[in-house]
């Protein structure tokens, strides 16, 4: 498993993950708003084919560690916040749906004894490496999070953390 993610094809970046189980645990933090708020983007998500996804990240509450948000992403300072369509619901394996900008975001779940394989596909991302650093520091951070909160331990500082892994990100890209 790689320890950061990495580019599959054009404008496709992927990410695996192993993560402490069970794999209802993992779902649900996927799936239910007040859980995934813990780590990604609260939001109503209509579990089916079609279904609308709302996200709204407010990236300052991930952590209770004090942070400053980078000047590029003042504009998210209040929270930002899109709409999706679900694509594909397989409780509890596979959730798809679409992002902002047009993209795709896939995660599979495969259980591996009291741990879950977490595969994050984020697809149609175009070429422009800002983008591409953006979402890697993202997925990579938002992850890690997820983590810590399975594990019942503190996350750390989503900005802080992002800057960090957008340096490492431009090196790999």
């Amino acid at each position: 498993m790689e320890k950061y993610g990495s580019i599959i094809a054009p404008g496709t970046l992927r990410f695996e993950r192993s993560l402490p189980g069970p794999i209802d645990k993992v779902w649900a933090y996927l799936t239910e708003s007040e859980k995934r708020g813990k780590w990604l983007a609260k939001g109503d998500m209509e579990l089916f084919e079609g279904g609308k996804v709302d996200l709204y990240f407010m990236h300052q509450e991930l952590s209770p560690l004090p942070d400053e948000i980078p000047e590029k992403y003042k504009n998210m300072e209040a929270g930002h916040h899109f709409t999706g369509t679900m694509l594909k619901v397989a409780s509890p394996h596979l959730l798809s749906f679409t992002w902002q900008g047009g993209s795709e975001v896939t995660f599979e779940l495969t259980e591996q004894a009291n741990r879950v394989l977490m595969v994050i596909t984020h697809r149609k991302l175009g070429d422009k490496k800002t983008t591409l650093l953006s979402v890697s520091a993202g997925w990579h951070n938002h992850v890690g999070i997820l983590i810590a909160n399975l594990e019942g331990t503190v996350p750390p500082p989503f900005w802080k953390t992002h800057t960090e892994l957008e340096a490492i990100y431009e090196n790999l890209i």
